[in-house]
Protein backbone atom coordinates (compact mmCIF):
# COMPACT_ATOMS: atom_id res chain seq x y z
CA UNK A 1 0.00 0.00 0.00
CA UNK A 2 1.49 3.36 -1.06
CA UNK A 3 1.93 6.07 1.59
CA UNK A 4 -0.33 9.09 1.31
CA UNK A 5 0.93 12.58 2.01
CA UNK A 6 -1.07 14.78 4.35
CA UNK A 7 -0.74 18.39 5.37
CA UNK A 8 2.22 18.96 7.63
CA UNK A 9 2.43 21.61 10.36
CA UNK A 10 4.73 23.54 8.02
CA UNK A 11 1.83 24.06 5.62
CA UNK A 12 -0.27 25.71 8.31
CA UNK A 13 2.71 27.84 9.32
CA UNK A 14 3.19 28.83 5.68
CA UNK A 15 -0.47 29.82 5.31
CA UNK A 16 -0.24 32.00 8.44
CA UNK A 17 3.04 33.53 7.26
CA UNK A 18 1.62 34.32 3.83
CA UNK A 19 -1.38 36.03 5.44
CA UNK A 20 1.01 38.12 7.53
CA UNK A 21 3.14 39.10 4.53
CA UNK A 22 0.06 40.08 2.52
CA UNK A 23 -1.26 42.15 5.40
CA UNK A 24 2.04 44.04 5.42
CA UNK A 25 1.81 44.60 1.64
CA UNK A 26 -1.70 46.01 2.08
CA UNK A 27 -0.49 48.46 4.73
CA UNK A 28 2.39 49.60 2.52
CA UNK A 29 0.02 50.10 -0.41
CA UNK A 30 -2.16 52.31 1.80
CA UNK A 31 0.96 54.29 2.76
CA UNK A 32 1.72 54.82 -0.94
CA UNK A 33 -1.81 56.14 -1.42
CA UNK A 34 -1.29 58.57 1.45
CA UNK A 35 2.06 59.63 0.00
CA UNK A 36 0.32 60.35 -3.31
CA UNK A 37 -2.23 62.57 -1.55
CA UNK A 38 0.55 64.46 0.26
CA UNK A 39 2.51 64.83 -2.97
CA UNK A 40 -0.54 66.19 -4.76
CA UNK A 41 -1.00 68.83 -2.05
CA UNK A 42 2.69 69.82 -2.22
CA UNK A 43 2.65 69.94 -6.03
CA UNK A 44 -0.44 72.13 -5.93
CA UNK A 45 1.29 74.60 -3.60
CA UNK A 46 4.42 74.56 -5.72
CA UNK A 47 2.45 75.45 -8.85
CA UNK A 48 4.58 75.80 -11.99
CA UNK A 49 7.71 74.66 -10.14
CA UNK A 50 6.20 71.19 -9.76
CA UNK A 51 4.08 71.10 -12.91
CA UNK A 52 5.78 67.90 -14.11
CA UNK A 53 5.27 66.27 -10.73
CA UNK A 54 1.50 66.69 -10.64
CA UNK A 55 0.58 63.88 -13.09
CA UNK A 56 3.06 61.60 -11.32
CA UNK A 57 0.96 61.82 -8.14
CA UNK A 58 -1.98 60.38 -10.09
CA UNK A 59 0.16 57.47 -11.25
CA UNK A 60 1.33 56.82 -7.68
CA UNK A 61 -2.26 56.76 -6.44
CA UNK A 62 -3.37 54.43 -9.24
CA UNK A 63 -0.53 52.03 -8.45
CA UNK A 64 -1.55 51.99 -4.80
CA UNK A 65 -5.17 51.27 -5.72
CA UNK A 66 -4.14 48.53 -8.15
CA UNK A 67 -1.96 46.87 -5.51
CA UNK A 68 -4.76 46.98 -2.92
CA UNK A 69 -7.22 45.45 -5.41
CA UNK A 70 -4.77 42.70 -6.34
CA UNK A 71 -4.12 41.86 -2.68
CA UNK A 72 -7.84 41.79 -1.92
CA UNK A 73 -8.34 39.40 -4.82
CA UNK A 74 -5.38 37.32 -3.72
CA UNK A 75 -6.74 37.14 -0.16
CA UNK A 76 -9.92 35.54 -1.49
CA UNK A 77 -7.88 32.83 -3.18
CA UNK A 78 -5.67 32.50 -0.11
CA UNK A 79 -8.79 31.68 1.93
CA UNK A 80 -9.54 28.82 -0.47
CA UNK A 81 -5.91 27.76 -0.10
CA UNK A 82 -6.35 27.63 3.68
CA UNK A 83 -9.58 25.60 3.40
CA UNK A 84 -7.85 23.11 1.10
CA UNK A 85 -5.01 22.81 3.61
CA UNK A 86 -7.49 22.05 6.41
CA UNK A 87 -9.40 19.56 4.23
CA UNK A 88 -6.22 17.82 3.19
CA UNK A 89 -5.14 17.54 6.81
CA UNK A 90 -8.50 16.10 7.93
CA UNK A 91 -8.73 13.62 5.07
CA UNK A 92 -5.14 12.57 5.62
CA UNK A 93 -5.76 12.07 9.31
CA UNK A 94 -8.90 10.01 8.59
CA UNK A 95 -6.94 7.91 6.10
CA UNK A 96 -4.22 7.17 8.63
CA UNK A 97 -6.79 6.05 11.20
CA UNK A 98 -8.58 3.83 8.72
CA UNK A 99 -5.27 2.38 7.59
CA UNK A 100 -4.34 1.57 11.19
CA UNK A 101 -7.77 0.04 11.84
CA UNK A 102 -7.43 -2.07 8.71
CA UNK A 103 -4.06 -3.40 9.83
CA UNK A 104 -5.33 -4.18 13.32
CA UNK A 105 -8.38 -5.93 11.89
CA UNK A 106 -6.47 -8.20 9.52
CA UNK A 107 -7.75 -11.75 9.79
CA UNK A 108 -10.87 -10.68 11.67
CA UNK A 109 -14.36 -11.37 10.32
CA UNK A 110 -15.64 -8.54 8.06
CA UNK A 111 -12.20 -6.87 8.04
CA UNK A 112 -12.55 -6.56 4.27
CA UNK A 113 -15.43 -4.11 4.81
CA UNK A 114 -12.90 -1.44 5.82
CA UNK A 115 -11.21 -1.57 2.43
CA UNK A 116 -13.95 0.38 0.63
CA UNK A 117 -13.68 3.25 3.13
CA UNK A 118 -9.89 3.13 2.89
CA UNK A 119 -9.95 3.28 -0.90
CA UNK A 120 -12.48 6.14 -0.84
CA UNK A 121 -10.34 8.14 1.61
CA UNK A 122 -7.27 7.53 -0.53
CA UNK A 123 -9.02 8.86 -3.65
CA UNK A 124 -10.29 11.92 -1.75
CA UNK A 125 -6.81 12.57 -0.39
CA UNK A 126 -5.19 12.35 -3.81
CA UNK A 127 -7.85 14.61 -5.33
CA UNK A 128 -7.44 17.18 -2.54
CA UNK A 129 -3.68 17.11 -3.04
CA UNK A 130 -4.07 17.73 -6.78
CA UNK A 131 -6.39 20.66 -6.08
CA UNK A 132 -3.96 21.99 -3.49
CA UNK A 133 -0.99 21.91 -5.85
CA UNK A 134 -3.04 23.44 -8.67
CA UNK A 135 -4.18 26.25 -6.41
CA UNK A 136 -0.62 26.94 -5.28
CA UNK A 137 0.43 27.36 -8.89
CA UNK A 138 -2.43 29.84 -9.43
CA UNK A 139 -1.36 31.79 -6.35
CA UNK A 140 2.22 31.91 -7.60
CA UNK A 141 0.96 33.40 -10.87
CA UNK A 142 -1.09 35.97 -8.95
CA UNK A 143 1.91 36.96 -6.86
CA UNK A 144 3.81 37.64 -10.06
CA UNK A 145 0.96 39.99 -11.05
CA UNK A 146 1.29 41.81 -7.71
CA UNK A 147 4.95 42.41 -8.53
CA UNK A 148 4.06 44.51 -11.59
CA UNK A 149 2.86 47.60 -9.65
CA UNK A 150 5.92 47.35 -7.41
CA UNK A 151 8.23 47.41 -10.43
CA UNK A 152 6.30 50.31 -11.93
CA UNK A 153 6.55 52.20 -8.62
CA UNK A 154 10.35 51.98 -8.76
CA UNK A 155 10.32 53.61 -12.20
CA UNK A 156 7.89 56.29 -11.07
CA UNK A 157 10.04 56.99 -8.01
CA UNK A 158 13.04 57.57 -10.30
CA UNK A 159 11.01 59.98 -12.46
CA UNK A 160 9.74 61.68 -9.32
CA UNK A 161 13.29 62.47 -8.23
CA UNK A 162 14.00 64.10 -11.59
CA UNK A 163 10.87 66.24 -11.43
CA UNK A 164 11.48 67.09 -7.76
CA UNK A 165 14.93 68.43 -8.61
CA UNK A 166 13.24 71.28 -10.47
CA UNK A 167 10.80 72.21 -7.71
CA UNK A 168 12.94 74.84 -5.97
CA UNK A 169 12.14 75.17 -2.27
CA UNK A 170 9.79 72.18 -2.57
CA UNK A 171 12.69 69.92 -3.62
CA UNK A 172 13.12 68.15 -0.27
CA UNK A 173 9.41 67.59 0.26
CA UNK A 174 8.93 66.02 -3.16
CA UNK A 175 12.12 64.02 -2.94
CA UNK A 176 10.85 62.62 0.37
CA UNK A 177 7.73 61.45 -1.48
CA UNK A 178 9.87 59.80 -4.16
CA UNK A 179 11.92 58.04 -1.47
CA UNK A 180 8.82 56.81 0.35
CA UNK A 181 7.39 55.37 -2.88
CA UNK A 182 10.70 53.72 -3.73
CA UNK A 183 11.04 52.23 -0.23
CA UNK A 184 7.43 51.03 -0.28
CA UNK A 185 7.97 49.37 -3.65
CA UNK A 186 11.01 47.55 -2.27
CA UNK A 187 9.06 46.37 0.78
CA UNK A 188 6.24 45.07 -1.43
CA UNK A 189 8.76 43.32 -3.66
CA UNK A 190 10.48 41.65 -0.68
CA UNK A 191 7.22 40.59 0.98
CA UNK A 192 5.83 39.12 -2.23
CA UNK A 193 9.09 37.27 -2.83
CA UNK A 194 8.82 35.73 0.66
CA UNK A 195 5.24 34.64 -0.13
CA UNK A 196 6.45 33.01 -3.33
CA UNK A 197 9.20 31.20 -1.48
CA UNK A 198 6.73 29.93 1.13
CA UNK A 199 4.36 28.64 -1.55
CA UNK A 200 7.19 26.99 -3.48
CA UNK A 201 8.28 25.12 -0.35
CA UNK A 202 4.74 24.14 0.65
CA UNK A 203 3.92 22.57 -2.72
CA UNK A 204 6.89 20.21 -2.37
CA UNK A 205 5.96 19.04 1.16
Amino acid sequence: MHPINKSSPSQFVAVASIASELSAVMEVAKEISLAAANAKAIAFRAGEKARGFQPITDFINELAKETIELINDFNGHALTFYKLTVSEHRIGDAYKRLELSSKLAQGAQYSHSLQASLDSSKIKMQDCRRQFKGHVMKLLDQLETVMHPARAARVIAANSRIEASQAGEYLQSLQAVAESVDNAAQVIHDNVQRCRSLLSVVVTV
